[in-house]
């Protein structure tokens, strides 16, 4: 059981600074997830292994169960290290075993081992494993990582998790303490609540037979979000099911690219409540989107196609380093009140060539007047501010090799967007839009909105912008 090595050939690299790469580069992106995660898995062990005591003991034995998973069914490991969860758990776990391997600064109780003891244990009952696995538990709930989890009422830290699976490749959950409610035995087929037993609602099941996930009860579906359950309604899943069926529909129909992007693998929405705008995704929660409820499907599908290249820039910045480290440098960022660091600048521009893109091919479709200005609009604004963005990548002067590279190819492709022809209203509206974004943030942080350094200005953008004339762009 060892991390594979990963080789990205050129011509996908390149594809992928285009803002794209289809599904081919969303499975090459996974498989170095699940190998990175797989190194983190073994560092966990290794980290607690220098600790010693009951922290070696726990990690050993779950790194021994997840070994004994994988030559039973390395696809059944694969699907749970490969679950967003997990890269939560073992990053996090990792990083607080390594602060007490180096002295216990800031570091209250023994880390969290239970966290690599319950996924070893979902690999088990995935692979039909044998075992007993137990642990501590410090909530009343029992959660076993993509499978989902049970509450036991009245439990919580003193008492013991217990998990078995019988030769049969039955598995039941319990709590050690010998009283009501009793076991809540496991579901065989994954995502399917019954009874006690809660897990991610399945949304939709994509044209590949993987799964648009909706995930409001894994403690750790997400980093920052709270433990608790959000507590969904019927009436909420229901909305969620048909918002996100007329998302999908949208983005298999006009944007054939992000939908086979999204349908490389079980992708996992986390619902933060409220209606609104917000979508946020983290580099160790490869697969997954934290976001608010989006009013409508079209919402929906530019959350998912803007999170979509957040998680491939995350996981190609795991692969190679694109810029080099340090620098105390802030810039403005056309989507953003804040100054960004480097990283946070090439996020962004990289997320919002895909935004650009999105509402390129929205335009060509959108049969609403007013809907389609707006689209106009939008394009005529993100195209600039990608752009903007992008070029003052280029000239910060920390890009590597490949980072100049991937951004010089990420300028060619605004470029050859900037110079497709949008109502000259609609473009005016547009970067009156990003002007107004730059106006605000001088006053918010009282300074001007780009370093001396740069050699990009807004005037700069729009001589790249055209707008007389409209030819529908090819969906």
């Amino acid at each position: 059981m060892r991390p594979v090595p990963i080789r990205v050939p050129g011509r996908l690299f390149t594809a992928l600074a285009t803002g794209g790469g289809g599904a081919e580069a969303m499975d090459l992106l996974a498989r170095a997830e699940y190998s990175r995660r797989l190194a983190c898995a073994h560092a966990v062990t290794e980290a607690a292994r220098e600790i010693g005591g009951g922290v070696a003991e726990a990690a050993g034995q779950a790194w021994e169960l997840l070994a004994a998973a994988h030559r039973a069914d390395p696809g059944a490991v694969s699907a749970v290290l490969t679950h967003p969860s997990t890269g939560t758990a073992l990053t996090g776990l990792l990083a607080r075993l390594d602060r007490v391997v180096e002295g216990g600064s800031g570091e209250v109780g023994e880390p969290p081992v239970h966290w690599f003891s319950s996924l070893a244990a979902a690999a088990a009952v995935r692979a039909g494993v044998s075992a007993r696995v137990l642990w501590p538990l410090t909530t009343d709930q029992v959660f076993l990582p993509s499978l989902g989890g049970a509450r036991f009422s009245g439990a919580g830290p003193g008492d013991v998790a217990e998990v078995e699976i019988d030769a049969a490749g039955g598995a039941r959950v319990d709590v050690g303490r010998g009283s009501a409610p009793g076991p809540v035995p496991v579901p065989k087929v994954p995502y399917a609540p019954s009874g006690r037993w809660r897990a991610a609602h399945r949304l939709v099941v994509l044209d590949t037979g993987a799964s648009l996930l909706l995930d409001d009860v894994d403690p750790l579906r997400f980093p920052g979000v709270p433990e608790r359950p959000l507590g969904l309604t019927a009436d909420d899943l229901r909305w969620w099911e048909a918002t996100a069926r007329e998302a999908c529909r949208l983005l298999r129909n006009h944007h054939p690219g992000a939908f086979a992007e999204l349908a490389a693998g079980t992708r996992t929405l986390v619902p933060l409540g409220p209606t609104g705008s917000f979508s946020g995704s983290s580099a160790e929660a490869f697969g997954s989107m934290a976001l608010s409820r989006p009013r409508t499907g079209r919402a929906l599908a530019l959350s998912l196609a803007h999170e979509l290249q957040h998680s491939k820039f995350a996981a190609v910045l795991h692969l190679f380093d694109l810029f080099e480290p340090g620098g105390e440098e802030r810039y403005y960022a056309p989507w953003r009140p804040d100054p960004r660091p480097l990283i946070g600048l090439f996020h962004g521009a990289y997320a919002h060539l895909g935004v650009a893109q999105f509402w390129n091919r929205h335009r060509a479709v959108e049969q609403d007047p007013e809907e389609l200005a707006r689209a106009h609009a939008q394009f005529a604004r993100w195209r600039a501010g990608a752009r903007e963005a992008t070029e003052v990548l280029l000239s910060s002067g920390r890009l590597t090799a490949l980072g100049q590279h991937f951004a010089e190819t990420m300028l060619r492709t605004l470029d050859a967007l900037c110079r497709l022809p949008v109502p000259a209203e609609a473009g005016r509206r547009g970067l009156a839009l990003a002007a107004e974004h730059r106006v605000e943030w001088v006053r918010r942080n009282g300074r001007e909105a780009a370093p001396e350094s740069s050699r990009y200005s807004l005037s700069s953008a729009a001589s790249h912008v055209g707008t007389t004339g409209f030819e529908p762009a090819t969906p």
